[in-house]
């Protein structure tokens, strides 16, 4: 799993098509450090898995199956894109940001930014089957960056970025049209499983006394 706090910004290298997968080089010197085959790395808040550390220490590739590409922003990267990037948290590691799966739930759209001085506030467009897991002060990861919500309506929600997510992760550069891959608390769909399941128990049990 993934904590959400983004070690470095990479560079996708080169993009190759091999029937239905999409094969990634990507630069990333920090996180390469240590790849290896099999290895998990998030880029973009995407968990993919290390097929190939190349000869270059600041390379390695990455392979995208249909469902990644339906399911992601990463079908529209090209040579040239800038990623988040994100090694897998080793036991015992710090949980800086919150619980990430990598597992992402679909893509929102950047409606736009309000600069400050330092910070920006930057409001996002959600899937509307995604908006009811989005609470004001809760957490959600967009494009592999732990961010607190600082405010919702319908199917948009708003966050504030720092001046450190603003230097140190692509969401300083995202600009309004922008999609970002999106992925929501897992509490919030793991309590909305079990208490539906419940309440449905529930109606039974008392349609029956």
């Amino acid at each position: 799993m993934f904590t959400g706090i983004v070690e470095e910004v990479g560079e996708i290298v080169d993009v190759r098509h091999d029937a239905d997968v999409v094969v990634l080089t990507v630069r990333g010197p920090r996180v390469s450090s240590d790849a290896a085959h099999g290895d998990s790395i998030a880029v973009n808040g995407c968990c993919l898995t290390v097929v190939d550390d190349e000869a270059a220490d600041d390379r390695f590739r990455l392979e995208l199956v249909p469902e990644t590409l339906k399911r992601t922003s990463l079908g529209g990267a090209a040579a040239g894109s800038k990623v988040n990037l994100e090694r897998a948290l080793p036991a015992g590691g710090r949980l800086g940001g919150h619980i990430v799966q990598g597992h992402v739930d679909g893509v929102a759209t950047l409606l736009g930014r309000t600069p400050g001085e330092r910070s920006d506030e930057v409001r996002f467009g959600l899937p509307p089957e995604l908006s009811r897991y989005v609470v004001e002060k809760g957490s959600i990861c967009v494009d592999g960056v732990s961010l607190t919500v600082a405010a919702t309506d319908g199917d948009t929600f708003t966050v504030a970025l720092i001046p450190t997510t603003l230097a140190d992760t692509t969401l300083g550069i995202r600009v309004p049209g922008d999609t970002v891959n999106i992925e929501v608390d897992v509490v919030a769909k793991y309590v909305e499983r079990l208490t539906v399941a419940y309440r449905h128990g529930a109606g039974e049990e008392a349609g029956n006394q």
